[in-house]
């Protein structure tokens, strides 16, 4: 399979994620309609958002760092994709469930501390956006790989 396709197949997952929780998104301001910043220490979501927001995107960061870096030079190029593939898609993860939860919480509370999480977390993802140039740039390639791919660009 041609790194092109997996890019074609990574973009529109991340697409998807990234269409899915703004849509979600919408729908809950304009359900809502609120955007009042309150500090009621009875909220329980007022300490759980934001510890898992950081802990979301530093994980996804860690967690993304991991599995790339122990992808070997010598494996195959089709391995690398699908290892790529596998990291991205655990990295997107770790973004989007921070953010659904911080939506949900805007939803049921009105905060809009949890929208403005939210919103941060769905721009962060977006700029995740799959690219060959990222691909080429993160994989441990070969020279005969490293050809493929400037072959792609052209």
């Amino acid at each position: 399979m041609q790194p092109k396709s997996f890019i074609k197949i990574l973009t529109i997952i991340h697409g998807s994620l990234c269409i899915g929780l703004a849509v979600f998104g919408a729908f809950a301001f304009f359900q809502n309609g609120s955007f009042a910043v309150s500090t009621d220490t009875n909220d329980v979501f007022i300490y759980i958002v934001p510890i898992i927001a950081m802990a979301g995107y530093f994980g996804s960061k860690f967690v993304y760092q991991n599995l790339i870096r122990k992808l070997p030079k010598e494996e195959l190029l089709l391995t690398k994709l699908q290892r790529y593939q596998l990291a991205s898609i655990v990295k997107y993860a770790l973004i989007e469930a921070p953010a659904f939860l911080a939506l949900f919480a805007y939803y049921y509370s009105g905060n809009a501390m949890h929208l403005i999480i939210a919103i941060c977390l769905i721009v962060y993802l977006f700029f995740q956006r799959p690219t060959l140039e990222k691909l080429k740039s993160e994989l441990p390639l070969n020279l005969e790989e490293e050809k493929e791919f400037d072959t792609l660009k052209r």
